[in-house]
């Protein structure tokens, strides 16, 4: 595939996503993470590390609404 014109893959003003911070622990991660856990609540984005997830897995779960179930 190529880049349109003028466009090209390592331009420096592609804007990169600032770096995920978990909620709960504090733990940052500078890339994506697929297995960390995203919250969306009061349209606020918050994100637990995978620790922090197995640790809290049964209050997310309470969480859900009951179409999930």
């Amino acid at each position: 595939m190529t880049s349109p014109p003028g466009g090209s893959d390592d331009s420096a003003s592609t804007a990169q996503a600032p770096p995920m911070v978990c909620a709960r622990c504090g733990t940052r991660s500078e890339g994506p993470q697929p297995t960390w856990t995203c919250s969306v609540e009061n349209g606020t984005r918050s994100y637990l590390c995978d620790t922090c997830a197995r640790e809290n897995l049964r209050a997310i779960e309470g969480r859900l609404d009951s179409a999930w179930w």
